[in-house]
């Protein structure tokens, strides 16, 4: 009978489940934050989601704009170039500046909350480049 038990104990957990540090691995605070199933659900405020849409709904406005003043093959080729620029991108524990991007969108100009509070050199949270590198080519 302990037999029967143990396999199908075996056949309930799944190898996805396991992951580099083990199976029984504790809930990271420090580089997760505390856990809230409420806010998983439901965004904490009306604004959230036109705040985190704000960039894609901009880009959208200025391709509308675009099109309507120069023709189809503005928008066409700033979306390519948009395209181009996203896929140049450094090791993932490195940081990048995205100057390109902010080239153009014409943001280059511009002193934001990100310019001044966003410092990396001031992050609290340092990830391991070797974990990382696993993570991105999909190792983990």
């Amino acid at each position: 009978n302990s037999r029967g038990t143990a396999s199908q104990l075996k056949d309930s957990i799944s190898f996805t489940d396991i992951s580099a540090s083990g199976l029984f691995e504790g809930h990271d605070l420090l580089r997760r934050g505390f856990t809230s199933v409420k806010n998983e659900l439901l965004p904490s405020h009306p604004l959230e989601l036109t705040e985190k849409n704000f960039q894609l709904n901009q880009d959208k406005t200025n391709f509308a704009t675009l099109r309507n003043i120069q023709g189809i093959h503005a928008p066409l080729k700033l979306q390519m170039e948009f395209r181009a620029v996203k896929q140049v991108q450094r090791l993932p524990f490195l940081h990048s500046s995205n100057m390109a991007m902010d080239i153009l969108r014409g943001n280059d100009e511009c002193i934001g909350f990100e310019d001044i509070l966003n410092d990396p050199s001031q992050s609290e949270v340092m990830g391991e480049p070797h974990m990382m590198m696993e993570h991105k080519l999909g190792l983990l």
